[in-house]
């Protein structure tokens, strides 16, 4: 990415606040690789203490308190939109920014509805302006350690996988404003499948190297009374080549992440920061209680910061890839088809959930390519 880039970011709260401004400024002083291509020049923000904490923040910033208002005083000075509000206003923000011509940087989930999404992507294209969702999991160093290995043949084909994120609590606003937005429908579009979902499901693309073709899922709200989204949810996916679990919980005793892949020569299984990956030796069968087979282990631990909600240190390079897709002209690139294929997951799990856990088909098209 050559040209400097001038953006503006819509919603000061906590991912913005603690996440994508402050990536940005080090990329704006060049203490990210040298880079010094990305400039924010303006903020919107509903409330008016997180205005004033722009102000404080970035004094060179102009500050608004209506998206609305900022892309009429400040598109013809932008080129792009970094989406960082509530999943509720991510379409209307995102359709409006393509309306002048701007690029969309956008918060996961993409919407909270199969339709916004098709609208949004069908939108990028038309208006010829980059739709990117940041699911920026892909950019974790430990992720990245398991798509070296996969990718290596080490362990063979995958099979099968299971995605396992284990949180205390729901993540938390901001104090100035809504803390618990997260579970109010209204504000979210769901429970922890809606905000934390997407991880797990473009991971399980990724490493199965595939897309799933059917849904099951089940889920529970352990506080029915103060709260109308869920708090734990369990899914499985079914793959043209195996299957992926995913459970994710609010009301866990332990923030961690423990995923498992399966291949046919070995596995790798991630326990936050600790790598371990098994690669079978074979030397007369398959039988492991014969002796027949036995296992190289390899250990390692990669620094990910995973206690760091923010995943400040994994933003600048999500932000490489969306300024390569500027280049690029890639409107609709993979990424953004992929939180098409999220949006699909977590509207039929929550269906197949309503039904009692009953199976259901996937059918996201690929006619935004």
């Amino acid at each position: 990415m050559s040209k400097r880039l001038r953006g503006a970011v819509v919603g000061y709260g906590f991912i913005s606040g603690k996440g994508h401004v402050p990536a940005y400024l080090e990329r704006a002083q060049e203490k990210y690789k040298g880079k010094g291509d990305v400039e924010i020049v303006a903020i919107a923000d509903i409330c008016e203490a997180r205005r004033n904490l722009v102000h404080e923040n970035l004094p060179g910033a102009r500050v608004y308190s209506d998206y609305k208002v900022l892309l009429e005083k400040e598109s013809g000075n932008l080129d792009f939109i970094d989406i960082s509000t509530p999943p509720c206003d991510h379409a209307a923000i995102a359709h409006a920014a393509f309306d002048k011509g701007l690029h969309v940087l956008c918060e996961k989930p993409l919407t909270t509805t199969l339709d916004e999404a098709a609208s949004l992507l069908e939108h990028a294209k038309r208006a010829k302006r980059v739709l990117f969702p940041c699911h920026n999991y892909k950019h974790a160093p430990v992720v990245k350690a398991i798509r070296e290995i996969i990718d290596s043949g080490r362990i063979g084909r995958v099979r099968s996988v299971t995605l396992n994120t284990y949180r205390n609590t729901h993540a938390k606003g901001v104090t100035e404003w809504k803390t618990h937005w997260r579970r109010e429908k209204k504000y979210s579009g769901g429970g922890i499948a809606m905000d934390h979902g997407s991880h797990s499901f473009y991971l399980t693309f990724e490493w199965m190297k595939a897309y799933p073709v059917l849904v099951t899922a089940k889920m529970s709200n352990l506080e029915p009374g103060k709260y109308d989204t869920e708090d734990n949810f369990t899914t499985v996916l079914t793959f043209p080549n195996g299957l992926a679990h995913a459970h994710l919980s609010w009301t866990a005793g332990i923030r961690k992440v423990i995923y498992t892949i399966q291949g046919e020569r070995g596995a790798i299984t991630v326990d936050d920061d600790d790598l371990q990956l098994a690669i079978i030796t074979e030397t007369s069968g398959p039988d492991v209680a014969q002796g027949a087979v036995k296992w190289d282990v390899e250990k390692r631990s990669i620094a990910s910061n995973w206690m760091d909600a923010s995943h400040v240190s994994w933003f600048n390079s999500l932000f490489d890839q969306f300024g390569d897709a500027i280049q690029r002209d890639e409107f609709v690139g993979k990424e953004a088809q992929e939180a098409y294929r999220c949006i699909e997951i977590i509207s039929t799990a929550y269906a197949s959930a309503a039904e009692g856990c009953r199976e259901m088909p996937l059918k996201a098209n690929t006619l935004f390519a």
